[in-house]
């Protein structure tokens, strides 16, 4: 698997602390794009799953593993490997990608769907410099979304994801 790099503590993509591998190649460049030396399918370096798979259960606080870019889905089955890992471990998997949900199933994109099986949460779309946003929780730009990927894949349509209350199980219910 070619990675441009990895942080094992990262707390900005996705929630909770997330090892995420940062996959190096990347067809669609972005204007204004975060991580620019991720575009050449040539740089970074090779790693194999299992190498990453290892850096990523070394910490017993990891919530999850995020696949970001680059373009993850140019390692499709790669990236599907180390996500089924992840699962396996009781880890979330989010991928952010710069295609859209709907491109991804519609086959144009080969081996798109056996990532796309182990993913919790698709954060799709390009980074649109336009759109940039501070605000957009997880997002670089606010056209992109948060896609809850089982319940989208078990209706047939987008089901977007929603970021659980973390005082929800603090309140009372009213009598």
């Amino acid at each position: 698997m070619r990675i441009a790099n990895t942080v094992s503590d990262s707390i900005v993509d996705g929630p909770g602390l997330r090892f995420t591998v940062f996959t190096q190649g990347c067809p669609h460049r972005c204007s204004g794009c975060h991580n620019p030396e991720t575009h050449d399918p040539a740089g970074g370096r090779e790693v194999t799953v299992d190498e990453l798979a290892e850096r990523m259960l070394t910490n017993p606080l990891t919530d999850g593993l995020t696949l970001s870019g680059g373009e993850p889905f140019c390692q499709p089955a790669e990236c599907a490997a180390l996500a089924r890992i992840a699962r396996e471990k009781g880890l979330n998997v989010w991928v952010y990608t710069g295609y859209t949900y709907e491109r991804l199933l519609s086959g144009a994109v080969p081996g798109a769907l056996e990532l796309l099986e182990q993913a919790h949460v698709l954060v799709d779309g390009p980074f649109l410099l336009a759109e940039k946003s501070y605000a957009a929780l997880f997002r670089g730009s606010s056209n992109q979304r948060l896609i809850d990927v089982p319940a989208s894949l078990a209706a047939g349509r987008v089901v977007l994801w929603e970021r659980p209350d973390p005082l929800a199980h603090f309140v009372r219910p009213e009598s």
